[in-house]
C-alpha cells in the first residue's frame, strides 16, 4: 500500500537543480504529487520540499538516489510529529450579490480565510494551512459557491525544534 513521504531536500541554489532532481524521480517511476523550492537563509542553498506517495520500501531508495547527486548536500524525511507543514491557497469563487457575499464571509471567517479582492460577480481569497485543511475547504466552497480558478502550492515544511537544517553543511 503506498504511503506519503515527504523529504526535505538540501541543494546547491544553481540553474538546473530542479530538473535533475525531478528527472531522477521521473526515471524510477515516482511521481512527484507537491514539489516546492527557494532559497534558504544562506544564499548558497535552496530548500526543496518533494511530497510523493510510494510504498515504504522505497523510501530508503529514494534518498540514495537522491543522496548521489552531487547537487544534493543533505536529505531528511519529515512527517506530521517531527515538523511544520502549510500550504497555500488561492481561490476566486463566484459571489453575485450581497447575501451570497455575506454567506461566503461567513464562510471565510470560519476558516480565516482572507480576502484579497472583491469584484461585482467574485471574490478572491487567500488560505494557508494543512492539506486536508485546504481540501475541506476547497470541497466547501464547491457545494456552496462555485469555484471560478484557484491556485494552489504545494507541501512546505520544516522540522520542529531548533537549529537550521543548513546548520550542519
Amino acid at each position: 500500500m503506498k504511503e506519503k513521504l515527504v523529504l526535505s531536500v538540501l541543494v546547491d541554489n544553481e540553474s538546473g537543480v530542479l530538473q535533475r532532481v525531478a528527472s531522477l524521480f521521473s526515471r524510477r517511476g515516482y511521481n512527484i504529487s507537491s514539489l516546492t523550492v527557494s532559497e534558504t537563509e544562506d544564499e548558497k542553498f535552496s530548500r526543496m520540499t518533494i511530497e510523493t506517495n510510494t510504498e515504504p520500501e522505497n523510501f530508503r531508495q529514494i534518498k540514495r538516489q537522491l543522496m548521489k547527486l552531487e547537487i544534493v548536500k543533505k536529505v531528511a524525511e519529515l512527517n506530521d510529529t517531527d515538523s511544520v507543514s502549510s500550504e497555500l491557497l488561492l481561490i476566486k469563487v463566484s459571489a453575485k450579490g450581497v447575501d451570497t457575499k455575506n454567506r461566503l464571509l461567513e464562510t471565510n471567517r470560519r476558516f480565516g480565510s482572507r480576502v484579497l479582492d472583491v469584484s461585482l460577480e467574485t471574490v478572491t481569497l487567500e488560505l494557508t494551512g494543512t492539506g486536508s485543511t485546504i481540501d475541506t475547504f476547497i470541497q466547501e466552497i464547491e457545494d456552496n459557491f462555485g469555484i471560478v480558478e484557484l491556485a494552489r502550492t504545494g507541501i512546505t515544511s520544516l522540522r520542529r525544534g531548533e537549529g537550521s537544517f543548513t546548520e550542519d553543511v
